[in-house]
Parts: structure tokens; C-alpha cells; sequence
């Protein structure tokens, strides 16, 4: 009886050690899962993906811009950041119901800042031209060109007059794209080719005459001439012609059809070209034509 006793003990316990076991390893095998699973997405995100809510769950765009390049996006008088592609966006979140979340980036930390998922778009005067590949895609909305802006008494008049001379541009501009790309020749002919980070401190340059010409988007340039008053001069050949558009991380379609869809219907109903008009860049506008 004591034996059949003890073999019936010892049996239990030979149980539970092996229903112990396969617990644990049930255990193991699941936090492996998670474990495999969470570094799955921290590579993921390591790699430069960005992590996008459902269509659904979105609540705010927060939109990257330059705020030294108005009328696309600046500080007003008030200390408020406004712009025709902020009140553009302004827009396409009231009629979404998104909260605007206006950020302004360093223009060459830009990419950066989108792929880290810190801003949802960079929606700013933002040129497609030679980066289709790079970013995905709104339809273009405003066809743009690169200008010189010169002194109205400086002597110059066309390209030609510009050799010798000190040049201003922006960095990591269409402008300094140019003139680095297809307009090379030209650029050469510069006595020196001076980059800015800004185009307000270039306007202060050329003001004060340590600089003889800027190479600009023909938009800010009439919106710094406006606010200046005469003075100043835009050239009549153009450095290069291009088309703005609102990048998008590549790959997120989704947001991108949502934002394009908004900004299509405001062109049809008029809506658009009211907030051009407000910067004077109706001539400019190229959606919906």
C-alpha cells in the first residue's frame, strides 16, 4: 500500500514538473513572439519608415515649412506663422476636421524631419521638379519660375550684365539647383556665388550692396519687392520654370489622396483662388486649369 502510495506521489509530481515545463515554454515561445516582433518594428523605423494612424484615427496634419519664405509661409507682424500654403492647409483641415499643427523646419533638415515622421507633409513653395522620385506627390498647384532680382539702378539688365557680379541664393533652393545644374555656364560667370539660409538676409545683402543680384522664385520675389518698395528690379530672362506641389513621405498614398481630394474640391468651388488672390499669386495658379 505504502509503495503504490509513493508511485502514485512520485507520478503527480513527474506531471506537474512536465505540465511546469511546457507552461514555461509556452511563455518563452510568446515573449520570443513580442520580443521578435517589437524588433521588427524598431528596425522598421531604424530604416527611415514613418508610422501613419488609420485614415480614420487622424486627427491633425502637422505640415514642415520654411517660415523665412513668404508669401508660402512666414511670421506675420503679430508673431503668428501665416502664408498662402499655410491658409491652404488651414483650410483642407477645417473641411477634414484635423487640428493644424504648423511646424517650421531648418529647409535643409527637411527630409529628416518627414521620414522621422515629426511633420506629415512639407507644404511650402515646395518644388517638384527633379524630385519626383524623392517624395510622394500632390497634383502641382502653382507653376512657378526662378528669377534675378537686382538694384533698379545697377546697370543690369539681362545675363549677360550679371558676369563679374556677386550672386546671392538660398541654400538647398530651386534657384541654387539651377544655377548648380542646367544654368552652370551662367553661374560660372559670377565673380562669386553666395548661399543664405534665408531670403530676407539676402534682401538685406542686396539692399546694402554687398551683393549686385539674387536668384529667386518669382513669387517671393514680387512679394519682396511689393513689401520694399521700387528699388528693385526682376529680370526679364528667366533662370528656370518649375511646378510646386506637396511632398509626402514616399509610399503614403493614403494621406496624400486625402489632402489632394480637399484641395481639388476648393479649387472647384472657388475657394482656392479666393486664398491666392489674398497673396497675390492668382496668376500663378495652375490647379484646376
Amino acid at each position: 500500500m505504502k509503495r503504490f502510495m509513493a508511485l502514485l506521489a512520485m507520478t503527480a509530481m513527474t506531471a506537474g514538473i512536465l505540465s511546469g515545463c511546457g507552461a514555461a515554454k509556452d511563455t518563452n515561445e510568446a515573449a520570443a513572439a513580442v520580443q521578435e516582433e517589437e524588433s521588427a518594428g524598431q528596425t522598421e523605423t531604424e530604416n527611415g519608415s514613418q508610422e501613419e494612424a488609420p485614415a480614420d484615427e487622424r486627427t491633425t496634419l502637422t505640415v514642415g515649412f520654411d517660415a523665412e519664405f513668404p508669401p508660402y509661409g512666414y511670421m506675420d507682424e503679430n508673431g503668428e506663422y501665416t502664408g498662402f500654403d499655410l491658409d491652404l492647409a488651414a483650410e483642407v483641415c477645417a473641411r477634414r476636421g484635423w487640428e493644424l499643427v504648423k511646424q517650421p523646419v531648418d529647409w535643409d533638415s527637411k527630409d529628416m524631419e518627414l521620414s522621422s515622421g515629426s511633420i506629415d507633409c512639407i507644404w511650402n513653395g515646395f518644388t517638384m521638379n527633379g524630385r519626383e522620385d524623392a517624395y510622394t506627390w500632390s497634383v502641382p498647384y502653382i507653376d512657378n519660375s526662378q528669377v534675378f532680382v537686382v538694384k533698379s539702378d545697377a546697370g543690369i539688365a539681362s545675363f549677360d550684365d550679371l558676369a563679374g557680379k556677386i550672386v546671392g541664393v538660398q541654400k538647398d533652393s530651386s534657384a541654387l539647383a539651377a544655377l548648380e545644374g542646367d544654368a552652370q555656364e551662367l553661374a560660372s560667370s559670377f565673380s562669386e556665388l553666395k548661399q543664405y539660409a534665408d531670403y530676407n538676409t539676402g534682401f538685406m545683402d542686396l539692399e546694402a550692396g554687398a551683393i549686385d543680384a539674387i536668384a529667386i522664385d518669382i513669387g517671393v520675389a514680387d512679394y519682396q519687392i511689393a513689401s520694399r518698395g521700387d528699388g528693385y528690379v526682376i529680370l526679364d530672362e528667366k533662370l528656370a520654370t518649375e511646378q510646386y506641389g506637396i511632398g509626402f513621405f514616399l509610399g503614403n498614398s493614403e494621406l496624400k489622396d486625402q489632402v489632394e481630394s480637399t484641395l481639388l474640391e476648393m479649387a472647384e468651388d472657388g475657394k482656392f483662388m479666393e486664398i491666392a488672390e489674398k497673396y497675390g499669386l492668382e496668376g500663378s495658379v495652375c490647379l484646376g486649369k
